[in-house]
């Protein structure tokens, strides 16, 4: 705790330097109540907030503000570098995800490029035919029908349906869901496709979730029949 306080000191001089005003949140429930309160340009959000009660680290603090429709862009900080805890990251709500150790002139084009990418406009509620994924509560509905999904499956039906009718590559896919540098297996992709039909299509009948040969996958307003594995 004592190095990300001695951190947080020197990037709060660095951003200064650079004519940022900077508040420094002292917990991550302290984190959550200033994102709600402040219309900040970017937060830099580190891994490692344990203090507070309850204590809340950077990943539940992503997931609570995205949560409550904060839509400030977000990059995250930390010493983890696993493909895994990137992922974990970037499917909490994450805009961009820095790697310690890192320099103080990379973090600042990172926050360069995120103020100018700006709030990203989050519809409250994406729909095709009777399927429905609301961004902000993390929630999908099938003719009024919930569907449970897990962290990845929910972040590529939203992938999914922020294009409804397009093909999207495999490897279109793969970067926007995962990582731009994954470099795990892509037949996970396979898996996951499979487990989402078997949520979102199979159980009402439907072939939402189309295959789309020799390209990959897209997201169709409302086809009958039955799914391509």
């Amino acid at each position: 705790m004592e190095d990300s306080v001695k951190m947080a000191a020197l990037l709060t001089k660095g951003l200064e330097r650079e004519g940022y005003a900077v508040d420094v949140a002292g917990s991550g429930r302290d984190a959550v109540w200033m994102a709600a309160e402040n219309d900040y340009d970017v937060i830099v959000l580190d891994i490692i907030l344990e203090s507070g009660e309850p204590p809340l680290d950077g990943f539940a603090v992503c997931r609570e503000i995205r949560a409550a429709d904060c839509r400030t862009p977000v990059l995250m900080v930390t010493a983890r570098d696993s493909v895994e805890d990137r992922v974990h990251g970037l499917d909490t709500g994450a805009d961009d995800y820095l790697i310690k150790p890192f320099s103080l002139p990379e973090l600042l084009a990172r926050v360069r490029a995120l103020i100018r990418r700006g709030p990203v406009e989050w519809p409250v509620m994406l729909r095709v035919g009777d399927l429905a994924l609301h961004p902000g509560r993390h929630e999908v509905d099938r003719g009024g029908a919930k569907i449970g999904l897990t962290r990845t499956e929910f972040a590529l039906l939203e992938y999914l349906m922020r294009h409804p009718g397009d093909a999207l590559t495999r490897k279109n896919l793969i970067e926007h869901v995962w990582d731009y540098a994954f470099d795990g297996d892509p037949r996970i992709l396979n898996v996951y496709v499979r487990s989402l039909r078997g949520k979102i299509d199979r159980p009402f009948g439907r072939a939402t979730l189309e295959t789309v040969r020799g390209i990959g996958y897209r997201i169709a307003d409302d086809s009958l029949g039955q799914a391509a594995d």
